[in-house]
């Protein structure tokens, strides 16, 4: 017989304290976020190099300040300095302009005749004199034209000889009535042809001879032969357009340069006066100086777009250093100042106050001395107020030097006078 019992399952204990349930579990905190470790590293780096930046300009501005306490003479030393003394000198006033150099002559010769061109006497570069020969072209022709020439002039002297005599004699039988006097006046007419004609040949004789001439072209100049233009065997004419060579004067050579028209009235009151005015012709850069000459010429007008004016200086140039057509720059020295105080230009200061200079006492300590400057040439300068000759001032090294400080100078070579 089957168990109909039905198995009940135990009951569960109720909590004892059913008020208080407790609350559902709630998800773990999580780990936070990795960004903000990363922010908060960024941070910290610009931080430490912010820091390091500043320590970095401490420790180079302390040491800079004991490097020009060191250098000023700490503890008594004295500054090593390059000094110069101040002198009595001249220096000249100049005036600048671009100029190019200008040959006084330059000659292309060309054929006066036509023919053929059979010798050559010079080679391309020589230095030719005035008359030496330097074509030869084909004379044949002109020679056998002046040998027509003479033997037509003395044929008609010959006629002009009988008819001279024929008009004494008929002159004789005019005044015996032997012939009329009509006859007469026709041999005066003729004798006075013959004398016309002799004239005409003379003339022709005389074109013949400048033709042979011209045949033997000689130098029309001093001067220097350019490149051939024409070989031998070429024939030439008197219409050639072109030239057979050219020469070019170089000694003496001119240099034409502009100045300014506010420059001129001191130069022209000085040229009118009839000083001769010093033009020096320097390279491109100024920096060396090729040749030493005088003015010559003053222009008679004025380049109203430009204002300026031209200026000839001629130049000896026996060392051949000026070329025609070389680029200069031109100056014109417009006054000498004589007896004037220089000292060399590197030795003078400036500030947006002052010009100065660091003046070494006898002593051997510097203070600031205030100046006023002159002319400026090369590398001198003229002192108008503020110093003496003989006063001794720095060159080099015054970045290190402070109001009485001591130097140690060293002193150059005495200045030049400016010529």
């Amino acid at each position: 017989m089957q168990d109909n019992t039905t198995q009940t399952l135990p009951e569960i204990a109720a909590p004892e304290h059913p008020q208080k349930l407790l609350p559902p579990p709630s998800k773990p905190a999580g780990r936070p976020r990795r960004w903000i470790w990363w922010v908060l590293l960024l941070i910290l780096a610009l931080a430490a190099g912010y820091w390091w930046h500043e320590r970095g300009k401490s420790t180079a501005a302390a040491a800079k300040s004991a490097g020009a306490k060191g250098g000023r003479g700490a503890g008594g030393g004295a500054v090593p300095v390059v000094a110069a003394q101040a002198q009595k000198g001249n220096i000249g006033v100049y005036v600048s302009g671009l100029g190019a150099i200008t040959p006084i002559y330059t000659v292309t010769v060309k054929s006066r005749v036509d023919g053929e061109l059979i010798a050559v006497h010079f080679k391309e570069g020589d230095l030719v004199n005035k008359g030496d020969p330097l074509i030869d072209i084909d004379p044949r022709p002109y020679n056998a034209v002046l040998v027509q020439a003479a033997g037509a002039l003395e044929r008609d002297k010959a006629l002009l000889a009988n008819a001279r005599v024929d008009l004494t004699r008929y002159t004789t039988l005019v005044a015996q009535e032997a012939v009329p006097e009509q006859q007469l006046a026709t041999q005066k007419a003729l004798v006075q042809q013959y004398e016309g004609t002799i004239t005409n040949d003379q003339g022709v004789l005389d074109a013949a001879k400048v033709n042979v001439d011209y045949c033997h072209i000689t130098s029309p100049i001093n001067g220097i032969v350019g490149l051939r233009l024409v070989d031998p065997g070429n024939i030439v004419h008197a219409t050639d357009t072109t030239g057979m060579l050219v020469i070019t004067q170089l000694q003496p050579i001119s240099v034409i340069f502009t100045l300014s028209e506010d420059q001129l009235p001191p130069i022209l009151q000085k040229f009118r006066a009839g000083q001769k005015l010093t033009v020096e012709a320097w390279d491109r850069d100024s920096k060396k100086k090729i040749a030493t000459g005088t003015l010559d010429t003053i222009d008679n007008l004025i380049d109203q777009t430009t204002g300026t004016l031209k200026f000839r200086a001629v130049f000896d140039n026996q060392n051949r250093a000026l070329y025609p057509n070389q680029f200069v720059n031109a100056r014109l020295l417009q006054q000498e100042k004589t007896g004037v105080t220089l000292i060399p230009s590197a030795a003078i200061q400036r500030n947006t106050n002052d010009t100065y200079v660091w003046l070494v006492k006898p002593d051997n300590t510097v203070t600031v001395r205030s100046i006023k400057l002159g002319t400026a040439e090369g590398d001198q300068t003229e002192i108008t107020s503020g110093l003496q000759p003989g006063d001794k001032v720095v060159m080099t090294g015054v970045d290190k030097l402070e109001e009485g400080g001591k130097v140690n100078p060293t002193f150059q070579s005495a200045v030049p006078a400016a010529k």
